[in-house]
């Protein structure tokens, strides 16, 4: 009768959650979310503890050098002297000339092979450039050392002296190892990201955009300006982001051809140093704590760097897809 009673009541009997419980366990229901959120938790986990390790092992030279650290350009581990700049400085310019050379040809090859190349020569590309991301760094480092600082010391540099000697940034002797041998090395390393990535986001666009454009008396090439890359142009920021955050950590390719002088000039012919390849240099030589702990602010600084243009890259991203999605 209590049986009877709670039913037509309209209550549960007292196991029922355990029974519907087992139901949705044996059915994989929780199993699966519980796996998915441990996976996702995780990644939040591993972030937080690596920012944690890293903030707190700079608290010595954070707490000694404070903000001074970011904006003076003394790297004296002898004196106990430390600054960043020259380590900022050599690692924003090369990322960005990286860029500069990189996004022009990775974008415009990701066009010719997803709009215009026949599919087997697009589809062998493909392969060679997916090929060329996974080439380890320190294979590029020396390409860079037996192959393009050649080329650039007797075929490159010289017309650029003679054509742009007036600028600043192309006064001065080159010696191979440089700024600008190291942006271009970078330059190399990024292209594949930037193509591969950006291929994929046009060749997602759907195809009838293009049929309605040819079908309005369009070119091809004006379809492929006009209505495919701005369709797509969120997945090619995002690309190009990608590449960058890939350039500002990279570090043997770049220790190999940059010099590794921690000093600011404004030629890019003159060697410099950057974040990533200080600490691959010096980590190992670091005797005192305050020297070790400089290094890691280093680390601290190049992650807040990354950090920082992620969530810029995501913004615009999203303000892209917004604009895209109102256009």
């Amino acid at each position: 009768m209590s049986t009877t009673a709670t039913l037509d009541q309209g209550v549960a009997p007292p196991g029922g959650r355990v029974v519907s419980f087992r139901r949705r366990l044996r059915a994989g229901d929780e199993v699966a979310y519980l796996i998915t959120l441990i996976a996702a938790g995780t990644i939040f986990l591993i972030t937080a503890l690596v920012f944690y390790e890293v903030f707190s092992q700079s608290a010595l030279s954070r707490h000694k050098f404070g903000w001074s650290f970011l904006i003076t350009s003394v790297w004296d581990p002898v004196a106990g002297t430390f600054g960043a700049l020259p380590f900022i400085y050599g690692t924003v310019v090369t990322s960005i000339l990286g860029l500069l050379v990189a996004v022009p040809e990775g974008i415009g090859s990701a066009i010719f092979l997803s709009e215009m190349a026949p599919p087997r020569l697009s589809n062998a590309c493909t392969f060679l450039i997916e090929l060329l991301a996974a080439v380890p760094s320190v294979i590029y480092g020396l390409l860079g050392i037996f192959i393009l600082v050649p080329i650039l010391e007797r075929h490159v540099v010289p017309p650029l002296k003679s054509a742009f000697g007036w600028l600043p940034i192309f006064q001065g002797p080159f010696y191979g190892v440089s700024l600008f041998s190291a942006g271009i090395v970078l330059s190399i390393m990024i292209v594949p990201f930037i193509v591969s990535v950006s291929r994929e986001v046009l060749l997602a666009v759907p195809r009838d955009q293009r049929e309605a454009s040819l079908a309005l008396g369009a070119s091809q090439w004006q379809t492929t300006w006009r209505v495919v890359v701005p369709n797509a142009s969120s997945g090619i920021v995002g690309s190009i982001f990608l590449a960058l955050a890939r350039a500002l950590g990279e570090t043997m390719a770049v220790t190999m051809v940059i010099g590794n002088t921690p000093q600011i000039k404004a030629s890019l012919l003159a060697p410099g140093d950057s974040i990533a390849s200080v600490i691959a240099n010096q980590f190992t030589e670091a005797t005192g704590d305050l020297y070790l702990s400089a290094l890691i602010e280093l680390g601290l600084v190049l992650f807040g760097v990354t950090f920082v243009l992620n969530g810029l890259a995501r913004i615009l991203i999203i303000a892209t897809s917004r604009k895209g999605a109102h256009s």
